[in-house]
């Protein structure tokens, strides 16, 4: 049985638990519920930096993803333990698979990946729709420290997103950049790196961003986008690595479950969870102790040392409705198995019996919206489907890679009323 360090501490290798990685044998630690490992090593060798932890038993150490390594006991052996095909200990990770033989590799699947033009080719899609969610996937997004504030504010999840299985291996600020989606993406590598981590309530609710829905984010302009180009094909740009990207349907905000977290990561590749959201109580709870201060004081208007940040106050756009004996309420989504009414006291958290996700829909000027705010007069609106024409006619501002928004007077707007997802329990 392993032991979970302590952040900021080098994780101890498992008794016995060795990987074979690029041919060699190396002592692990299991990372992501086993969707990537930190393998170590005596001796320096391609790929591995130097641990610079306290306590740490071994000079040098690097973070693999599971497909790449084989589990292996003492003595060479392989692992037998409770895990998936893909793994993972999670049934809901799924791995990338592709029809591979000796003409088409990986160096292939990732050379069409990064291709726009590729994007409709059939061994492409064929990988990419391997890339599957399911109820209780977690999902994270990658977030500066301004955004982190937003969120503790409460904002909800939207826009461009992964599923961790795909990333978990992902560990340091440098390795996160590339994920990043706020308009300072890629001007240069912080000393931290932050994210949200949730489980996805439903599959319906993410959507690859390929196609003609998203065909105009692949012709935006340079001028008029932040973050790395939208390649059309599903998976993030990168010259190393081929990871499946997802945006939030019509790039709504979504209901956040129970228990989402709010992590850190440091330049050592250490995970620091920062905050936990409470729903009942509308607020995150501060996890992150006395050590990793210095981390929550990066974070713009946000005091390092206040235990609950409360949202009870948040504009919110989206609203998790569950049905209950014939009447509406507030629900609180706990994935993949429990959806119950929102309640202070434990006795009256019935379990729903019907569930939707509800937000409020506009046109303006011909260009479907999402109606995120009214405010004298005025409703502050998110495009479903942005293309340089709509962004241009609304004049529409990028806030975050793929994420329009702009204010129109509400008597220019044909309000289309509160729309529900449905989601089956």
């Amino acid at each position: 049985m392993s032991v979970t360090p302590r952040a900021g501490q080098a994780p101890q290798a498992p008794a016995g638990l060795r990987v074979r990685y690029a041919g060699t044998s190396h002592p692990a630690a299991a990372l992501g519920r086993g969707a990537a490992y930190e393998l170590f090593s005596a001796d320096p060798a391609p790929g591995f930096e130097p641990d610079r932890r306290p306590g740490a038993r071994y000079p040098w150490h690097r973070y693999a993803h599971a497909s790449e390594v084989a589990p292996l006991r003492d003595g060479g052996g392989p692992v037998v333990a409770a895990r998936t095909s893909t793994g993972s200990t999670d049934p809901t990770d799924q791995p990338l698979t592709a029809p591979l033989n000796r003409e088409v590799g990986w160096a292939e699947i990732h050379r069409l990946g990064q291709s726009p033009a590729s994007a409709d080719d059939p061994l492409l899609t064929a990988v990419r729709g391997s890339a599957t969610i399911r109820r209780g996937t977690h999902m994270v997004k990658v977030l500066s420290a301004a955004q982190v504030a937003g969120f503790l504010r409460g904002w909800l999840p939207y826009g461009f997103c992964h599923r961790e299985y795909d990333v978990a291996h992902l560990r340091t600020p440098a390795d996160l950049a590339l994920l990043r989606t706020d308009a300072d993406a890629g001007r240069g590598v912080p000393d931290v790196g932050y994210l949200l981590r949730w489980r996805a309530i439903d599959p319906v609710d993410y959507v690859l961003p390929t196609g003609p829905e998203h065909r105009g984010l692949v012709t935006m302009p340079p001028q008029d986008r932040a973050g790395p180009p939208v390649l059309g094909t599903g998976f993030t740009p990168s010259g190393r690595h081929l990871v499946p990207e997802f945006v939030t349907r019509d790039f709504a905000d979504l209901p956040l479950p129970a228990n989402a977290t709010l992590l850190a990561h440091t330049v050592d590749g250490d995970e620091v969870v920062l905050y936990t959201y409470q729903p009942e109580q509308r607020g995150w709870l501060r996890m992150a102790g006395p050590r990793w201060r210095h981390l929550l004081a990066a974070l713009p208007g946000v005091a390092p040392d206040q235990e609950y940040v409360s949202t009870a106050d948040a504009v919110r756009s989206t609203l998790l409705v569950g049905g209950y004996r014939g009447g509406e309420h507030e629900a609180v989504a706990d994935p993949p198995g429990e959806f119950r009414v929102l309640a202070m006291t434990r006795a009256a958290r019935y379990p729903v019996e019907t569930l939707v996700r509800r937000a409020r829909y506009a046109s303006w000027r011909q260009t479907r919206c999402l109606v995120l705010r009214e405010e004298s007069g005025w409703l502050r609106l998110r495009l479903c489907r942005p293309d340089p024409d709509n962004v241009a006619a609304l004049g529409a501002q990028c806030y975050e890679r793929g994420v329009y928004e702009a204010w129109a007077p509400a008597v220019e707007v044909v309000d289309g009323g509160l729309l529900d997802q449905p989601y089956p329990i």
